[in-house]
């Protein structure tokens, strides 16, 4: 039995930035991938999905292109077949990537096969079986399938990027962030869309006027939402899906071409036998970590999707980073240090950073609030990008900055300006004193901030 200082259980954004520094550090280390290297977000996440929504945004603007003074002659023709071929080559430079850089790594065995504890410190790996000192859990995630769908054929938001055609009607069931990019982006393909959602609105977690501006922006483009859809199954009719709905309004059932499932993610954590183990996972199966991302057995950490804390790619990477600065540079980094941002890919984009205005609303503090349409932005109208709106939440008494949601063209990027005075600790007033550049989207930031109302 091979014995190993330090062993990492799969390569997505934080198993092989870690596996390397041990490695550098002078550990004996193993890295273990069961499938593709790079994990989600490389393979099958992050860059393909935003390599096709980048596509997709190609062809809208060129069916704009009259908008803007620019004549292009006859119909814009999406070819699913190009589409996917350049979707898969900046993958797959991507995850041979990382592979040639782990297996290029002095100090460091990369092994290719499925690891499953048999012991506490335990692991068999296909025919071997190793030991370490220390292990890392990074095995990430994969699309949860509810019951009610077994008769009939569907997509993942893995398996539908392997179409090379553009489906005549797909059926998304779920009004989460993945339906809601996959549901724009076929759009803007070709494809008539129907996004089916349980719940009253579209992403319950986001505020109201975010979730409702969000349904806009897609209806104006030609999406259709069923809301309330309280029991939802799948059947096949004549090579069609069928999709049972039971709504209080509208037909009972829809039919369409191609069928998504965008229901949320589950950890994979069920055949890594941690049963053999003291490490206890919740009730959905992510692995309990504590500030530092330990789980309730030594000398073993749980990082990336499988733990629940973030299921980002950039969350991902910042447990990477606490853990390195915890084991390597002295440095007490603590999960409950980071303020959680993300981004909804969509177009135009949303950033949100911090508090919505609902858990301000909650936490009894006395907030300020800021509001500004992307219509009363001079660069929002010259690019001819008026959609959304900018949001910010200040707390009276310290000045700080609470939180923020930008839904607006580059929302994903002018939120950072934001994050970065959270991370700070400076006060609002920082920004808002501050000299922008003239014409950006991001000079009307200190403008709403000099605007504040008392929250009700």
């Amino acid at each position: 039995m091979d014995k190993y200082d330090a062993i990492v259980i799969g390569t997505g954004q934080a198993g092989p930035s870690l596996a390397a520094r041990c490695a550098q550090e002078g550990l004996k280390t193993a890295v273990i991938e069961r499938h593709l290297f790079g994990g989600t977000c490389v393979n099958n996440g992050c860059t393909p999905t935003k390599t096709l929504v980048a596509s997709a945004r190609a062809a809208y603007m060129a069916r704009r292109m009259e908008d803007f003074g620019v004549s292009i002659d006859g119909p814009v023709i999406v070819d699913m077949e190009k589409v996917k071929a350049r979707k898969d080559a900046i993958v797959k430079e991507s995850t041979e990537g990382v592979e040639n850089w782990l297996k290029s790594t002095e100090n460091l065995t990369v092994y290719e096969e499925h690891a499953r504890f048999e012991e506490p410190k335990v692991l068999s790996v296909g025919d071997d079986q190793i030991t370490g000192d220390k292990i890392f859990i990074n095995v990430g995630g994969r699309a949860f399938i509810p019951p009610g769908f077994e008769d009939v054929d569907y997509l993942t938001n893995t398996s539908i990027m392997e179409l090379d055609e553009v489906p005549k009607h797909l059926i998304i069931v779920g009004g989460g962030y993945i339906g809601l990019e996959f549901g724009q982006m076929y759009r803007r393909f070709g494809s008539e869309v129907t996004i089916v959602e349980q719940g009253e609105r579209l992403l319950p977690k986001e505020d109201e006027d975010i979730s409702e501006a969000i349904q806009d922006i897609l209806e104006d483009e030609g999406v259709n939402f069923r809301f309330n859809a309280e029991c939802i199954g799948g059947s096949k009719n004549n090579g069609q899906v069928v999709v049972e709905v039971n709504c209080n309004d509208g037909p009972p059932k829809i039919t369409g071409s191609h069928l998504l499932l965008a229901t949320g993610r589950r950890p994979n954590t069920d055949d890594l036998g941690l049963e053999n183990t003291s490490i206890k996972t919740d009730d959905r199966g992510f692995i309990q970590v504590d500030d530092q991302l330990q789980t309730t057995a030594d000398d073993v950490w749980a990082l990336g999707d499988c733990n629940g804390e973030g299921a980002f790619t950039h969350t991902a990477y910042n447990d990477f980073e606490i853990v390195a600065a915890n084991l390597f540079d002295d440095n007490p980094r603590r999960l409950s240090d980071r303020i959680m941002c993300y981004a909804l890919y969509i177009d135009p984009a949303l950033g949100r950073v911090g508090m919505t205005e609902s858990q301000a609303r909650a936490s009894d503090r006395n907030v300020l609030i800021g509001k500004r349409a992307m219509d009363h932005i001079a660069r929002s109208k010259e690019k001819g990008e008026t959609k959304g709106f900018m949001k910010i939440l200040i707390d009276a008494d310290t000045e700080k900055i609470l939180g923020a949601a930008i839904l607006g063209i580059e929302g994903d990027e002018i939120i950072h300006s934001l994050i970065d005075m959270m991370y700070a600790d400076e006060p609002y007033t920082t920004i808002r004193d501050a000299v922008h550049i003239h014409p950006t989207v991001s000079e009307l930031i200190p403008t709403m901030l000099e605007n504040l109302e008392h929250l009700d």
